[in-house]
């Protein structure tokens, strides 16, 4: 075994798991799941069957990633937040054909508590604030707070905020790296 849990958690056979992942206390990684390298699973995590995790996720305690979840390299998911894979759902109702695709691509960080209902698109390293509902699509880079949660400005690679306008056309660099972001057309991107 080329990755590391401990005596209480549970693998299914048939999981794929990469090198130098963690998995601590009383997760449960399902048989059909997908993980890369250099990950870690906190306290408490259920991994579905149809879930692909990339390289370097980070998964803290109390987090349940369902089926047709995916997570991209270098994602982030707080503590207690929660995906969803059922937009409508019914206890009398069986639903398993209608579950929603949910993508969260590279370097995204999901804090504390947020929701993530199903369906969405959030863009590569944006970063949605702690308790923030997510029920819409959201932008690379963008800083998304609230229920349901809005954009409320633009965030670097690092994880710093950017003194850019929502809209409009600007340039910001990020305080920690150096590195200038430029906001064109609604987008934000790194300058070339």
């Amino acid at each position: 075994m080329s990755y590391k849990t401990h005596d209480t958690a549970i693998v299914d056979e048939g999981a794929e798991i990469g090198d130098d992942t963690r998995i601590w206390h009383w997760v449960h990684i399902s048989g059909g799941a997908k993980i890369g390298k250099s990950c870690s699973f906190g306290q408490n995590v259920f991994v579905g069957n149809d879930v692909v995790i990339g390289n370097n996720v980070k998964i803290q305690n109390n987090v349940s990633v369902y089926d047709n979840v995916t997570l991209e390299d270098d994602v982030f998911c707080g503590p207690s937040m929660v995906f969803t894979n059922v937009y409508n759902p019914r206890s009398a109702v069986t639903r398993k054909d209608e579950y929603r695709n949910t993508l969260v691509k590279k370097g995204a960080t999901i804090g504390a508590n947020a929701t993530i209902v199903c369906g969405v698109v959030i863009g590569n390293y944006a970063f949605i604030a702690a308790g923030a509902v997510i029920n819409k699509d959201v932008p690379d880079y963008a800083l998304m707070a609230g229920v349901p949660a809005r954009q409320i400005g633009w965030m670097s690679e690092f994880g710093e905020r950017l003194d850019l306008p929502l809209s409009g056309d600007a340039e910001s660099s990020c305080v920690n790296t150096g590195v200038v972001y430029r906001l064109k057309d609604g987008s934000v991107s790194k300058k070339k």
